[in-house]
């Protein structure tokens, strides 16, 4: 039988730097509890909104799987492997850390701010060449509930492929909409990025995060309209 965790959105750490306001579902940077330092194979979901003109300046990072997730705005990505992209809403990407990556994120705008939600997932082996990666994804068409799988070990046409034991898929409800979604690897994550909807009865609004445990399938509705990402998680 599921068991569920309400890790709701107040509850989350905090930083404001000004520049940046960030909440952090998981412990991460000064906030540390060590009863939420992640779940399964997911570390992080922080949710970034950051000031035009703002940015991370170039830092390193090894041996971890970074999806990016653009809700409003652009960032602009560029690292030591030699990539360099704007990333905007309906594309997501990839970094694979690796063996060592140095690269800085900076808002594209310097008037308009960017929001979007940071992942960090542990890979499934150590020291792999470092990558990148980012695709568009299907367009979301206005009343129609859907799911789009965004991120995947063996990834479809429209998806990155992420070196780690997790699907990550973008769930979008048309309001009144309802999905019925498999769980293949016995457990997920549900953050809610926009909206409200109800995971098998829990009501989650926006910044919200449900943990589920031993489940083959979530159903999900919306009265409103929601946009979450679901991690399919073993």
């Amino acid at each position: 039988m599921p068991t569920y965790l309400h890790r709701k959105s107040e509850d989350r750490g905090r930083a404001d730097h000004g520049w940046l306001k960030a909440t952090h579902s998981f412990s991460f940077g000064n906030y540390y509890d060590p009863k939420i330092m992640g779940f399964r194979a997911l570390r992080v979901i922080n949710e970034d909104r950051i000031a035009g003109g703002g940015g991370f300046p170039t830092h390193p990072h090894d041996n971890m799987e970074i999806v990016t997730y653009i809700l409003d705005g652009a960032l602009e990505h560029r690292d030591s492997i030699g990539s360099g992209a704007v990333i905007r809403p309906g594309e997501a990407q990839r970094m694979s850390a690796g063996t060592g990556i140095r690269h800085s994120e900076f808002n594209a705008s310097q008037t308009d701010p960017v929001h979007l939600l940071q992942i960090w997932l542990l890979p499934n082996s150590q020291g792999i060449a470092p990558g990148y990666e980012q695709k568009t994804l299907p367009q979301v068409a206005d009343g129609i509930s859907r799911l789009d799988v965004i991120a995947a070990p063996q990834a479809p046409e429209s998806a990155v492929t992420i070196h780690s034991d997790a699907f990550i898929t973008r769930a979008v409800l048309a309001p009144g909409g309802s999905l019925s979604m498999p769980v293949s690897r016995g457990h997920a994550w549900v953050q809610v990025a926009r909206g409200s909807l109800v995971v098998d009865g829990h009501a989650l609004k926006q910044g919200d995060g449900l943990a589920v445990k031993e489940t083959a399938a979530l159903a999900l509705s919306s009265d409103e309209g929601a946009e979450a990402l679901v991690f399919d998680l073993a």
